[in-house]
């Protein structure tokens, strides 16, 4: 790997930095992803059981699994990961950030190693994981091709990868970013940048050529009556994609 090939935006590693102190309170500027956290905690839970043959309903389902949350933040799914039993890795460049999940995680009695390194770190060193959680991170990488093969090189045989991101459309320019910037005030102005949202293809081709297949893909979108996200076949603005890497590989 190059010395100058780097997933590192250093503009979009400080704008969150800044924001650190706010990665718990649901009511701060994180308030999206604690309203988002519902939904996609039990996708990940019901598709790593699934795969891995465990019971949904169990108090620990993920036990014996390793975990990398890549991109971690405060540890918002870091958190509930260890409690389901698994043994997580939540990694973010940031500082700050990890800091931060590391205290709450201290106070909130959960087991989390978190790390301020990169993607290319933790493969150079070898890493590897039954299950990356690649969430709300693509869109704010510097090369998102880089980044997508990198994790998936961590990916042992049999295990999977979600990657959960936005759509590069009008659509999603118009509600994803517009209008939660500017008119519901859900995010800080340029939390999202149009340039740098991913088309589900764009992932899918780096994936591929990583050796890993998509097996699910399912959108999102926020009911405003039930005041909640739900899954939907609706790619066009917040979309999913579950892969796996062959049993075999």
């Amino acid at each position: 790997m190059s010395d100058t090939a780097t997933t590192i935006d250093q503009g979009e590693v400080d704008r969150f930095s800044a924001m650190a102190a706010e990665w718990w309170n649901p009511t701060g500027k994180f308030k999206p992803l604690h309203k988002f956290n519902p939904v996609r905690l039990s996708y990940i839970r019901d598709r790593v059981c699934e795969n891995f043959g465990r019971d949904p309903k169990s108090s620990r389902p993920f036990e014996g699994l390793r975990f990398l949350d890549i991109g971690c933040g405060g540890g918002l799914l870091s958190e509930p990961m260890a409690r389901m039993g698994a043994t997580v890795v939540g990694a973010d460049p940031s500082e700050k950030n990890v800091r931060i999940a590391q205290t709450h995680a201290a106070e909130s009695g959960v087991s989390v190693d978190y790390r301020a390194v990169t993607a290319e770190q933790l493969a150079e060193a070898g890493e590897s994981f039954d299950v990356v959680l690649n969430m709300e991170v693509v869109e704010h990488v510097a090369d998102v091709n880089l980044f997508i093969s990198t994790c998936a090189s961590m990916v042992r045989p049999g295990g999977l990868m979600f990657i959960a991101t936005i759509n590069r459309t009008f659509k999603a320019n118009a509600l994803a970013i517009f209008a939660a910037e500017n008119i519901l005030r859900w995010l800080p102005k340029g939390t999202h940048s149009y340039d740098k949202l991913v088309k589900p293809e764009e992932i899918e081709r780096p994936l591929t050529a990583s050796g890993m297949d998509v097996i699910h893909r399912t959108g999102i979108f926020y009911n405003v009556l039930q005041d909640r996200w739900n899954l939907s076949r609706d790619m066009d603005v917040n979309y999913m994609l579950l892969t796996k890497r062959s049993p075999t590989a």
